[in-house]
């Protein structure tokens, strides 16, 4: 008798969260990855589920959409949550970890589990010799991408960038304070670096004409930009205060040299445990890497600031699940064969994370010879799942948590805080009850 095995492609959070999950029920997995043999151009590192853009995990309460998320991820025994937690580094609100230690704690849990062969090999054709999970992030090789389209067509792309990192030695105590917004947090998870109006507007000048890197394998006249990691000199062209009401946005913070709150904020959080690296939020970009030395280097704070990384664009690929995809993550015409990740259009770490979980579920349970699980859409994990595969949406585009996903409630409170307490309670009183109903 030949032995039961999933193969999983792809070891970043979607790949190694479903191979966990499989590997979790008793079921061998063959977890192929083509590091560190082969790496795509935004990966720096041959360890399992790298944080390419930024190393914030969102909002931490389950009040927020990102937080229930994560809540019922948690409660689905998540490996990357598991991880996640024991590798936090202070953020206010936010859930963030220490990249290296995140990856290296999930390196770690997947090469240490018996149940998990890892296979380092670049897989150029889909494998058919047993229900398999392609996993392989939005940096699909371009051989596998390439048969996929073959075999299913749909693919799409756009852009993604990753925001600088710089050490903390460098930035300027005298031009900056720790302060997290609203006073969340410990009070020092953040570096905050003001400007004034007049050094806003000379900030603001510069980005806008500053020379961008060039954008290879792609139809650079047209490029499509996703909104969640919209480079911060596209988003600057759309208006002098859109970055000032948005990621600069100096509300919930006052200046102890002034008394007063900024003119605008670039926010720095630690992106390690030791604090000796700072990531300069929400500064996504593709500007070339003199000229974002240049014009970060006029915020006062930043003006010796010493680049451990500087930001980059690269391409993101996702299917059109909407046409390919059942709700528990298989193929239409092949239900042995499941997707899971950006891959699939969802957007972010945890949600890539939690269409693994799932993927890997519901792989599991396909060899077993089990019905599949289908979340309903009153959770995030199932709302995610429900919206990438609903054959309505035309103008599919990546879609990360959101409480807009879900069915409205009976009774919906006006206050936001006692909405979002609303919907998680609704969410996590569905996975209380079925605890014992096979979605574990």
């Amino acid at each position: 008798m030949s032995k039961i095995y999933v193969n999983v492609i792809g070891a970043g959070l979607a790949g190694c969260e479903a191979a966990y999950q499989i590997a979790s029920r008793g079921i061998s997995v063959k977890l192929y990855e083509m590091k560190p043999y082969k790496k795509s151009p935004a990966h720096h590192t041959d360890k399992f589920a790298e944080l390419v853009c930024s190393n914030s995990l969102k909002a931490r309460r389950t009040s927020s959409a990102a937080g229930l998320l994560k809540e019922e991820m948690r409660m689905l025994n998540s490996l990357l949550i598991k991880c996640a937690y024991k590798c936090e580094v202070p953020a206010g609100g936010a859930l963030a970890v220490d990249r290296d230690l995140f990856s290296d704690a999930v390196t770690d849990e997947i090469k240490n589990n018996p149940l998990i062969e890892v296979i380092s090999e670049e897989i150029k054709v889909i494998p058919e010799d047993s229900v398999t999970v392609i996993a392989t992030g939005p940096l699909t090789s371009d051989a596998l991408c390439s048969d996929i389209v073959a075999k299913f067509g749909g693919s799409l792309s756009f852009f993604d960038a990753a925001a600088p990192i710089i050490t903390a030695e460098s930035i300027d105590p005298e031009t900056s304070f720790a302060q997290s917004r609203y006073d969340k947090g410990d009070g020092d998870d953040y570096i905050n670096c003001p400007m004034n109006k007049e050094e806003y507007e000379l900030f603001y000048s510069e980005l806008i004409k500053a020379e961008r890197a060039p954008l290879h394998d792609f139809d650079v006249a047209d490029p499509k930009v996703y909104e969640g990691c919209m480079p911060i000199e596209v988003m600057a062209q759309r208006g002098e205060d859109t970055i000032r009401f948005g990621p600069m946005k100096p509300v919930g913070l006052r200046d102890p040299r002034t008394g007063h709150r900024p003119w605008a904020v670039l926010q720095l959080r630690k992106e390690n445990a030791e604090g000796s690296m700072y990531n300069l939020v929400g500064f996504q970009t593709n500007l070339k890497f003199p000229e974002q030395k240049r014009v970060f280097g006029l915020i006062p704070a930043l003006k010796n600031a010493e680049f451990v990384r500087y930001g980059v664009m690269h391409r993101n690929t996702f299917i059109d699940s909407p046409r390919l995809l059942n709700a528990d993550y298989s193929l239409k015409t092949n239900e042995d064969l499941f997707f899971a990740g950006q891959l699939t259009g969802v957007e972010g770490y945890m949600e890539s994370a939690s269409s693994g979980l799932l993927a890997g579920i519901n792989a599991a349970k396909r060899v077993m010879g089990l019905e599949t699980v289908v979340l309903p859409t009153k959770t995030m994990i199932g709302a995610l799942a429900n919206y990438i595969t609903d054959e309505t949406v035309t103008k599919f585009q990546p879609m990360g948590a959101s409480f807009g996903l879900l069915p409205e409630l009976e009774n919906r409170p006006r206050d936001k805080k006692l909405r979002g307490e609303a919907y998680a309670s609704r969410s996590l009183m569905f996975f209380l009850i079925s605890k014992q109903k096979g979605y574990e």
